[in-house]
């Protein structure tokens, strides 16, 4: 047996149990200031996104993903910006939901998740419909705080850009 191989602690192979889901909402803006609502079948209206797929794939990368699967709306990776981790617990599962931004400048959302979505809408923030997803509302609510969104509490981290993280 290799002596270096000896001296890695086995808990390094092994995955975490697991006890989180990581998902991340989309706020799609137009060049009017509306937002993507989409209405779920079970009534709720939500943002585009999903699950981050455990594929190494980046945030960005799974909000950009999502929202072409959900609606056919392409974008690019780098004017997808992150700024918010949210989390709360659901049923004993810590629930992270990672916060994302991109502006379009013209689009027509189509449903492409029929026994998901039945309808896409472009909203004024200021006129949200309800009741909306849970998740979706601590996203505008981390978004726009002024917009008084009811929501069930989340705890916030603020994501920096890139380019203004701390350098060491």
């Amino acid at each position: 047996m290799d002596s270096d191989a000896a001296m890695i602690p086995a808990r390094n192979s092994r995955p975490p149990l697991a006890q989180a889901a990581l998902g991340v909402g989309v706020i799609v803006q137009d060049t009017q200031g509306h937002i993507l609502l989409g209405r779920h079948h079970s009534g709720t209206w939500e943002l585009p996104g999903g699950k981050v797929d455990p594929t190494h794939e980046s945030i960005a990368a799974a909000a950009v993903r999502e929202l072409r699967e959900e609606t056919g709306l392409e974008v690019a990776e780098r004017d997808m910006a992150v700024f918010a981790m949210l989390h709360d617990a659901v049923g004993g599962i810590n629930r992270v939901t990672m916060a994302a931004l991109v502006r379009v400048e013209s689009g027509s959302p189509q449903v492409t998740e029929p026994h998901l979505i039945s309808a896409w809408q472009w909203t004024r923030p200021e006129a949200l419909p309800t009741p909306l997803f849970d998740p979706s509302a601590q996203i505008l609510a981390a978004w726009r705080p002024g917009l008084g969104i009811e929501h069930p509490p989340a705890h916030r981290l603020s994501v920096l850009p890139e380019d203004a993280q701390v350098k060491s």
